[in-house]
């Protein structure tokens, strides 16, 4: 499966799942424990944003494949 998003780095540079997850959980622990400036705090923030939009882009990607799995096919219908 691959990220479908067209805007952000190209399929091939974009993290899989898991280290998308991985990373916006670390940027989030940061953030809630304080102690960086107003510009690594930014920097942070629109990092994270960045892979909660890839991780829902796996999501997607992943619900698509799931309903199609999922629709009967014209040969089960006769």
């Amino acid at each position: 499966m691959s990220a479908r998003s067209s805007d952000g780095p190209p399929a091939a540079e974009r993290p899989g799942y898991e280290q998308a997850r991985d990373e916006l959980v670390e940027i989030v622990r940061r953030l809630e424990a304080g102690g960086v400036t107003l510009e690594e705090s930014l920097e942070l923030w629109e990092r994270g944003e960045q892979l909660a939009k890839i991780c829902q882009d796996w999501l997607d990607g992943a619900r698509e494949r799931l309903e199609t799995a999922a629709r009967p096919t014209d040969a089960s219908a006769e």
